[in-house]
This record gives C-alpha cells, structure tokens and sequence, in this order.
C-alpha cells in the first residue's frame, strides 16, 4: 500500500462524507444541524458532525481533487 492508495481512500471517504444529505438521513438519526450547537461541539459526535458539515462545505475543492485524481489514473494507467 502506497501513499497514492492512501491518499484516494482518504478522498474517498470525503465523497462519501460530502453527499450525505442533511433532511433525509442525518436529521432522523439525531445528527442534524440544530444537534450541532452549544457546549455539545466538545463530544466526539460533535466532532464528527463538525468533520461531515465542513467537508460539505468545501464541495468545490473536493469536485477539483476527484477531477485531478481521474485526469492521473488516466495517464498513468
């Protein structure tokens, strides 16, 4: 396992992260916005509710990195 196969796993997970919607499958789970507020942004949750809604944040960057990660896998084979 290279550092390449690394780094598409961890961009992976960030697309899996980044088209989680917030109405139809956080929000009934307990993970919504409005759980992500106060003093619960120390607990781990809030962390990862913190991780999932920056990462959607930066769609754009990440729709570049996939268009990057396609353009290389397709030179190098």
């Amino acid at each position: 396992m290279g550092l390449w196969t690394l780094v598409e796993g961890f961009l992976l997970l960030a697309n899996s992260l980044a088209i989680l919607n917030d109405d139809r499958f956080l929000a009934p789970r307990g993970w919504g916005l409005s759980d992500f507020s106060g003093n619960r942004t120390k607990t781990f949750k809030g962390q990862v509710l913190g991780l999932i809604y920056a990462i959607q944040y930066l769609r754009v960057p990440l729709i570049i990195l996939n268009s990057i990660c396609i353009i290389l896998k397709l030179v190098s084979g």
